[in-house]
């Protein structure tokens, strides 16, 4: 069976100013992995760690069972579709792109395709993988690859029990602005708004797409 974890870690590029050569040594795990909790989502782990500072510590983590995968839907005109729903964590109402979590032995692509159809009503002819980011490094092994999509049509997929689904189509340039004000708080959503707005800039998209989603800025 495939992990797509795997495949995530492989490929990590390492910046240009690193060689490498000044890194303290790594953190160490030692003693048993115990599990404090568990669920068809995450499981939360405590072990027993060293920092490279030589500081002992006890370490508890909590590890998704899925990838996290995300896209933002790039219309023609500029225009972007976002997806509203309540939260419970924050107990809040959170606009946001398209996401959710693509099970470690499915192709992560797969993932987000079926997310786009089941909360946009949405498919993509074009897709860009924009990033990949570790969401919380320091509490959580949570991995995550955004997708920018476009040359979209309606799509038919089933939500969540869990899901009410709200869609709006906004301009690009709005988007912006509602996260400068603080309104769009998802992480995922800013981090992929933001570098979709740099790959546009930077001639990385399609020209007339580009011209599209800046003509609002």
């Amino acid at each position: 069976m495939t992990d797509s974890r795997t495949a995530f870690d492989a490929d990590r590029p390492t910046p240009a100013w690193d060689d490498g050569s000044d890194r303290p040594p790594p953190w160490r795990g030692e003693g048993p992995v115990e599990t404090l909790f568990e669920n068809p989502w995450m499981r939360l782990t405590r072990q027993h760690a060293v920092a490279p500072t030589g500081h002992e510590s006890d370490y508890v983590v909590m590890r998704p069972k899925n990838i996290s995968v995300g896209v933002l839907p790039l219309h023609a005109d500029g225009t972007v579709t976002l997806v509203g729903q309540q939260r419970f964590a924050l107990m809040n109402w959170s606009w946001e792109m398209p996401e959710g979590g693509a099970p470690f032995d499915e192709d992560p692509f797969a993932g987000i395709q079926r997310e786009l159809a089941e909360e946009a009503g949405l498919q993509a002819a074009v897709w860009r993988e924009a990033y990949r980011a570790e969401m919380a490094n320091s509490i959580t092994d949570e991995r995550a690859i955004a997708w920018l999509a476009w040359d979209l049509s309606p799509a038919t997929g089933e939500l969540d029990p869990t899901e009410v689904i709200r869609i709006a189509r906004v301009p690009f340039g709005d988007l912006l602005r509602e996260i400068g004000r603080g309104a769009i708080r998802d992480m995922f959503t800013l981090a992929t708004v933001l570098r979709a707005y740099h790959m546009a800039r930077e001639g990385e998209l399609p020209p007339e797409l580009a011209k599209a989603m800046l003509a609002s800025v």
